[in-house]
């Protein structure tokens, strides 16, 4: 369910980064690969769970899967919040440097 949910991210994340691809001001890209990043680790993740419990990994319990599923939205908004600090470290559209100065002044 982890896996499902970071890959479901990385597409989302990519098709809107590959709309805005030419002037990619807000870095989606970033954020896609952060994603893209989750989903690789979670597929090996998985690769190494089915390989320890065979046809078992098919029939988790309902609890296991509703604990993916928050882990997954976890990641998915830690995935966000880095996005959001790169963003406003970088401030390609000088948002936060107009603010720190219009304060000063």
């Amino acid at each position: 369910m982890t896996l499902l949910v970071t890959v479901f991210a990385a597409i989302i994340s990519s098709v809107v980064w590959y709309k805005n691809a030419p002037r990619d001001e807000m870095k989606v890209g970033t954020l896609a690969l952060i994603y893209w990043g989750a989903s690789l680790m979670w597929t090996v993740d998985a690769i190494f769970e089915y390989a320890e419990l065979k046809e078992e990994y098919f029939s988790p319990a309902a609890a296991d899967m509703l604990n993916d599923f928050f882990l997954g939205l976890t990641v998915v908004a830690l995935g966000l919040i880095i996005w959001l600090v790169t963003l406003l470290i970088k401030d390609p559209k000088g948002v936060v440097k107009k603010a720190l100065l219009s304060k000063k002044s």
